[in-house]
Formats: C-alpha cells, sequence, structure tokens
C-alpha cells in the first residue's frame, strides 16, 4: 500500500485518478483480508481467539454434559412406574389365588383365579407377561383353620434402555430385579 500511496504523494494527479487509487487502495485491502485465512499460523490464532472470545459452543456442550443424566431419570421414572404397576398386579393377583384357596377350591381353580385377575380375557389381554411368572402355593386343600398361601414371582425387564444408561454413566451394571408378591389366607 505504501507504492500507491507514495505515488499519491509524490505526483501531482488529477481528481479522478484520486479516486481510481482509493478504488485501488480499498481492492488491495479486501484482497489482504481475503488471503488472509490462507496463512495457517494467523487463520488458526485468529480462530481461536474468535472461539475463546464467543460462547457459541458452551450451550451445546452444557447440553451434552446433562442429556445422559437427564436421559436417565426420564428412563427410571418410566421403568419405576411400570415395574410399581406390575408389583400391584401380581399382588393382587396373590391375594385372589389365596383367597380362591381358601374357600376349599383345587390349585387349577387358584391358577384360573389369578390370571383372571392379571388378565381380560387370559390370555389375549393380561397386564404383565405371563411367561415370566413363578407361582408357588401352598396349603391348597388343606385341613380347616389352616393357612393356605400363594407367593408369585415375576422377572421385570425395563423397557428402556436404563440399564446401559447407567453402565455408560456409572460402570456398574444394572441388574433387572424380581418382583415378588406373597399372600396368605386361613382355609374356611
Amino acid at each position: 500500500m505504501e507504492g500507491v500511496s507514495g505515488l499519491r504523494a509524490s505526483h501531482p494527479f488529477p481528481a479522478t485518478w484520486d479516486r481510481r487509487l482509493s478504488e485501488l487502495e480499498h481492492h488491495m485491502t479486501r484482497f489482504r483480508r481475503n488471503v488472509a485465512h490462507l496463512n495457517p499460523i494467523r487463520g488458526t490464532r485468529r480462530g481461536l481467539r474468535r472461539i475463546r472470545e464467543t460462547e457459541a459452543g458452551q450451550s451445546l456442550v452444557e447440553f451434552a454434559m446433562v442429556l445422559p443424566l437427564f436421559l436417565v431419570l426420564l428412563f427410571a421414572l418410566v421403568d419405576f412406574g411400570r415395574a410399581f404397576y406390575s408389583w400391584m398386579v401380581i399382588t393382587n393377583a396373590a391375594r385372589e389365588g389365596a383367597r380362591a384357596g381358601a374357600v376349599q377350591k383345587d390349585w387349577p381353580a387358584m391358577q384360573t383365579a389369578i390370571y383372571d385377575s392379571m388378565c381380560n380375557p387370559y390370555p389375549d389381554s393380561c397386564a404383565v407377561d405371563t411367561t415370566k411368572l413363578t407361582l408357588t402355593p401352598t396349603g391348597v386343600n388343606g385341613a380347616r383353620g389352616s393357612q393356605v398361601t400363594v407367593q408369585i414371582a415375576y422377572a421385570f425387564s425395563y423397557a428402556t434402555p436404563l440399564g446401559d444408561l447407567v453402565a455408560l454413566i456409572g460402570g456398574g451394571a444394572l441388574a433387572t430385579p424380581t418382583l415378588s408378591a406373597y399372600s396368605a389366607m386361613r382355609l374356611e
């Protein structure tokens, strides 16, 4: 630029030439700005300075840090609700089975009462997966005044990838729980 400015100072040009020289200076400045990014060191410094001075990626980094915890809470809420519902269903089924046994019904009739309380109709529309149930009766058709008990164990399975997320965050595995219900009634 000193060459162009030096020409202006040393030679008296007409006014139109001054305008052309200022246009040339303007184009040279724009060219230098456009070529400045080709210098890898200068461009890197400018880019790093721009990243340091702005907060453009801060919210993205914060979101990436909070997202796994938020998903664990969301998935835990969903699976806890499902587990609690399943526990209530098998608890009611154990009570219905024990009640059927308390009035001196045999084991197949008790099983029918258990499945009828969980399904409407059985086996089409069941609240829990009946293949994961373990039914254990004791005292069926016993003497009057003794106890009949029904114990139900249900192998609960998560509907969400909660176990994988907990393993990712905490490093440990999350085992699937076995829900159990127990009911005892006196034989009539």
